[in-house]
């Protein structure tokens, strides 16, 4: 029995001989290929070591969030924002104890004003029902001012498609399909659905790539269909179309959009046939009459004098469009150059009341509905863009973190750990349609009612009813400045 021990000692032992040994083997012949190659000058002089310092920085970002990160400290979106949409889309109770971690008196910070004798929530009133497109056949008037924004198949899974079509018909808000065309993961749920016509025309365009009319009609006809969105540019990368990696086109999605699968598909920068404001209104008529529907148009601000030009065209075309999202330059999406996402557009806490007062100055509030778009994930950026003048509110990262998104910042690689950009089945597995829908409707549960909850401390009876007056912007002196001194407010 002894002697048995011992020999298993004895393999054991030389065993782990030949491990150390073919573990130092690896060792030297990593390190004479680090010390020959020319393309890396940190390997180069510091073989095998050198290594270390790649394996660091790749995981850095993941230890910043987990370990070192304060609540209010990462971009683009903190751990406090983060877990109040977790908590929200678990349904359960979203307050704090002891005090804030929000440094209130930073340059820029939006204060709400509240008022001495707030509202009761026994007088709380519904909101009223907003009409988009009243002189279209087919008027579309949303349930809610608060909606999901353009995700396409294709930057987005079929399970994440599913789960938030099935999760905004329980919300009863509206699915803004993107521009990647519509699928029938869209429909599984039977929400209202908006259809985006982006710069390639997915969905809708024939042989050549050119918007095809009957296409879209045909769309049209479909029921869950509300409106046309065209977009001009989205606010991560304004003047640059979109863009998917060849990886995730697939099979499918490369028929949904009529283009080839395996091929990255990139958008034009813009709309090819509608190069200045006239032509641009030429097409949301042609939309418009070939739909049925109420079409609009989404753009990043840039220089404001594009918002009054445009409104001087309209009153000299008479020839409108139904809505008009207004992008802020913080948005996301799925794959951006940095330059354009660090850098383009003005953020729409600017863009949204100077497009308000635009539509004001020259008599088509009544007529145009503005929609914000942008970072607004939490109560607070909704409850903003309603007082700067927006008429809806659409999300789309907030949403995706209620799917159960981790900023793992993978959604261009394909690999995203919870299925939710990614098109690889090992993965999707995890994201359950059924279940992450609760999700997506607790989610849009808890910002309409806590929205609500900051309109009843600044005095209104319900969210549509938050004007400037509410908010109050901090200066570099850490003294506040009222948005309607900001943006004096432009009377219709």
């Amino acid at each position: 029995m002894v002697d048995l021990g011992l020999q298993v000692l004895q393999v054991l032992a030389a065993f782990l001989v030949f491990v150390v040994g073919l573990g130092l083997l690896g060792a030297v012949v990593v390190a004479l290929v680090d010390r020959s190659q020319t393309e890396d000058a940190v390997r180069r002089n510091y073989p095998l070591i050198g290594r270390f310092r790649y394996l660091f920085s790749a995981l850095g970002e993941f230890f910043r969030q987990y370990f070192f990160a304060m609540d209010r400290e990462e971009l683009p979106f903190n751990r406090a924002q983060r877990h109040w949409i977790e908590r929200a889309a678990d349904g359960h109770g979203n307050t704090i104890a002891f005090g804030s971690t929000k440094l209130l008196n930073a340059p820029g910070a939006a204060i709400f004003a509240p008022v001495a004798f707030p509202a009761l929530e026994e007088e709380h009133q519904p909101e009223p029902r907003v009409v988009i497109g009243p002189e279209c056949k087919h008027p579309f008037e949303p349930k809610s001012f608060f909606n999901i924004s353009g995700m396409s198949y294709g930057a987005l899974s079929k399970v994440a498609v599913e789960a938030l079509s099935r999760g905004a018909a329980e919300a009863g808000c509206w699915l803004n399909i993107g521009e990647g065309g519509l699928s029938p993961y869209h429909l599984i749920g039977g929400c209202d659905v908006v259809f985006q016509i982006g710069t390639a025309k997915y969905g809708v365009r024939d042989q050549n790539g050119q918007l095809s009319l009957d296409k879209l009609a045909e769309v049209a006809a479909t029921e869950n269909v509300r409106m046309f969105e065209i977009k001009l540019a989205q606010g991560a990368k304004p003047g640059k179309g979109g863009i998917l990696p060849a990886e995730k086109v697939t099979a499918e999605i490369a028929e949904i959009r009529g283009i080839k699968a395996g091929e990255a598909s990139v958008s034009p920068n813009r709309h090819l046939e509608a190069p200045d404001t006239g032509r641009l209104l030429d097409l949301i008529e042609s939309v418009r009459t070939a739909t049925g529907k109420p079409v609009g148009i989404k753009f990043v601000m840039g220089n404001p004098e594009f918002a009054n030009s445009l409104m001087v065209e309209i009153a000299a075309r008479q020839i409108a469009p139904d809505f008009i999202t207004i992008d802020g330059g913080d948005g996301g999406t799925g794959a951006a150059p940095m330059p354009l996402m660090d850098n383009v557009g003005l953020t729409v806490r600017e863009a949204c009341p100077l497009l308000d007062d635009a539509l004001r100055r020259h008599g088509l509030r009544d007529r145009i509905r503005i929609i914000a778009s942008g970072k607004l994930v939490n109560p607070t950026d909704v409850a903003y863009a309603l007082a700067a003048g927006a008429d809806f509110v659409v999300s789309a990262r907030g949403f995706m973190f209620s799917l159960g998104c981790i900023q793992a910042m993978k959604c261009n690689k394909n690999k995203c750990p919870t299925g939710i950009t990614t098109h690889d089945p090992r993965f999707q597995r995890g994201l359950v349609p059924g279940d992450k829908a609760d999700n997506v409707a607790n989610f849009h549960k808890g910002v309409v009612k806590e929205v609500d909850m900051i309109a009843h401390s600044c005095g209104a009876p319900h969210a549509r009813a938050l004007t400037r007056e509410a908010v109050r912007i901090v200066q570099q002196t850490g003294r506040t400045e009222g948005l309607a001194m900001l943006y004096p407010p432009v009377a219709c």
